[in-house]
């Protein structure tokens, strides 16, 4: 397993735990020269509980993507598509 397959794990396991519908979770990868970017969507109902508190949620899985992405020279950006 490569590192964008672990980081694109996590945050579908961290959004199915924090959700009412896991089934509606997805994260499709845009890879691009730099980047990575993981795009989470979830139900719309969802999408409060993804963001959290003033965003305190989604700082969270954002930080733990910054350390994951740090060993492999390339930066992991999230973005939750609404």
């Amino acid at each position: 397993m490569d590192a964008v397959d672990a980081m694109r794990d996590l945050v579908a396991f961290l959004a199915r735990s924090l959700v009412d519908d896991p089934e509606a979770v997805e994260v499709a990868v845009v890879e691009g020269d730099r980047a990575w970017v993981l795009e989470l969507s979830v139900a719309e109902e969802d999408l409060g509980k993804v963001i959290g508190k003033e965003g305190r949620t989604a700082r969270a899985i954002r930080t733990l993507l910054a350390s994951m992405s740090a060993r492999s020279g390339k930066r992991a950006v999230l973005d939750i598509l609404e």
